[in-house]
């Protein structure tokens, strides 16, 4: 048995193990895989916190996006009443300003032929005067005379109206 080579080879490992086990290297490779295992453990926890970190801050940013969008489609819609409200109120005053300027012009045309009708009404007292020195200076009849102014007076109230 001492002489077979097998035997030594036992009994070269079985001491190499002792000494092993002597020196505690199992325990140092226990401890190598337990501080990998901590760091690996480590990281999955470290890639899982961030993970839901990057999910919260997505689902904030799609919060304030969707925000975002509905105040801009508030925005259009505060804009196209308020272009619609200002249309209306343009075209209103446009209206107004064409009525005002429409009466104005109405009421020059009224005081136009009011003055119209004054200057005819004087003109025809004018003729009359001219026509009433002329008959009193060819000296007519009293009867003649009278009957021209009559005639003068009804005709101007004709002329007149």
């Amino acid at each position: 048995m001492f002489s077979d080579p097998t035997f030594w080879v036992a009994v070269g490992m079985v001491g190499f193990l002792a000494l092993l086990g002597y020196l505690g290297v199992h325990k140092l490779a226990i401890k190598a895989l337990d501080d990998r295992a901590d760091a690996i453990r480590n990281e999955l926890d470290e890639a899982r916190r961030l993970k839901e970190e990057a999910q919260s801050m997505l689902a904030e940013y799609e919060r304030k996006q969707k925000a975002a969008v509905e105040e801009a489609q508030s925005i259009i819609e505060q804009a196209k009443a308020e272009a619609e409200s200002l249309a209306v109120e343009t075209e209103q005053k446009l209206n107004d300003s064409i009525d005002r300027r429409t009466k104005m012009a109405e009421n020059k045309i009224l005081q136009a032929q009011l003055q119209a009708r004054k200057n005819v009404q004087a003109y025809a007292a004018d003729i009359a005067v001219l026509a009433t020195e002329e008959i009193l200076t060819n000296d007519l009849s009293k009867t003649k005379a009278n009957s021209l102014i009559d005639e003068s007076i009804a005709s101007l109230k004709i002329r007149l109206n």
